[in-house]
C-alpha cells in the first residue's frame, strides 16, 4: 500500500487543532484522521491544507477551516444508519467526512464546475457513498427526504424553510445564519414538528445563493 506523505500532518491537525479544542467524538476524529484534506484543495495549496484556515477553491467559494468543519460535523450527532443532506458541496471535503459517518449522503452544489471537481476529488481520495446533485440547495432535495441530518455550508439570512420541512423527526440541522459578512452558527433539532434552536457561536461563511437564501443581486 502506498504511504500517505501527509499522514503526519493530518495527525497533528487532529491532535492540536481539533481534539485539543474540545472535539471529542471518536468517530469524527477518526474520519478527520482518515480523509486526505490535501486532495480537496486546489493545486498549489496542498502545503496549507492542514493549517486551521479556510482556503479558496475557485468560483468565489472556500473550503472551511478544519476546526469549523469538525464542530459542524460533531454537532450533527451522526449515526451509522443516518441519511444526510449537505447544502453546498464545494470541494467535497465535508461530504467525504459525512460519508465516513453516515449511510447515505446527498450533496447539492449550484455550480456545475465545482460539482464536477468535487466528484474528481472523491475519485482521487477513494471516497464512495456521496451523491452530488447540481441545483438550488436552498430548496433541499425532496426525492430523498426526510433527512436525519442536514448541514448547510454557506450562510443565509434565515434557515430556508424547505430544509426544515425535509428534516426528519428527531433530525438535526446545522447552518450559519445572518448577514453576508459574518453569522451565527445555529443548530436546529426537530421535536414533534417543532424546532429547538441552539446557538453554537460566531462564524464567517460565503453567502448561500438561491430562492430561499441570498439572491445574486442582494447586497449587504
Amino acid at each position: 500500500m502506498e504511504t500517505d506523505p501527509c499522514q503526519g500532518e493530518r495527525e497533528e491537525m487532529v491532535e492540536f487543532q481539533i481534539r485539543a479544542r474540545g472535539i471529542g467524538d471518536p468517530r469524527v476524529l477518526a474520519a478527520m484522521r482518515k480523509i486526505p484534506r490535501h486532495l480537496f484543495v486546489p493545486k498549489g495549496y496542498e502545503r496549507a491544507a492542514y493549517e486551521d484556515q479556510p482556503l479558496p477553491i475557485g468560483e468565489g467559494q472556500t473550503i472551511s477551516q478544519p476546526y469549523i468543519v469538525a464542530v459542524m460535523t460533531e454537532q450533527l450527532e451522526l449515526k451509522p444508519q443516518d441519511r444526510v443532506l449537505e447544502v453546498g458541496t464545494g470541494s467535497g471535503y465535508q461530504a467525504a467526512l459525512l460519508a465516513e459517518l453516515a449511510a447515505t449522503v446527498i450533496s447539492i452544489e449550484r455550480l456545475e464546475d465545482l460539482a464536477d471537481r468535487a466528484q474528481q476529488n472523491f475519485d482521487r481520495a477513494g471516497v464512495t457513498g456521496v451523491r452530488v446533485v447540481v441545483g438550488d440547495g436552498t430548496q433541499g432535495y425532496p426525492p430523498e427526504a426526510p433527512y436525519d441530518a442536514i448541514v448547510v455550508t454557506a450562510a443565509s439570512p434565515t434557515i430556508p424553510g424547505p430544509l426544515i420541512d425535509q428534516l426528519a423527526e428527531g433530525g438535526r440541522l446545522i447552518a450559519p445564519v445572518g448577514p453576508r459578512e459574518c453569522q451565527d452558527l445555529i443548530k436546529l433539532v426537530k421535536h414533534e414538528g417543532r424546532v429547538e434552536e441552539i446557538p453554537l457561536g460566531g462564524v464567517c461563511f460565503v453567502p448561500l445563493i438561491g430562492q430561499f437564501g441570498w439572491r445574486g443581486e442582494d447586497r449587504l
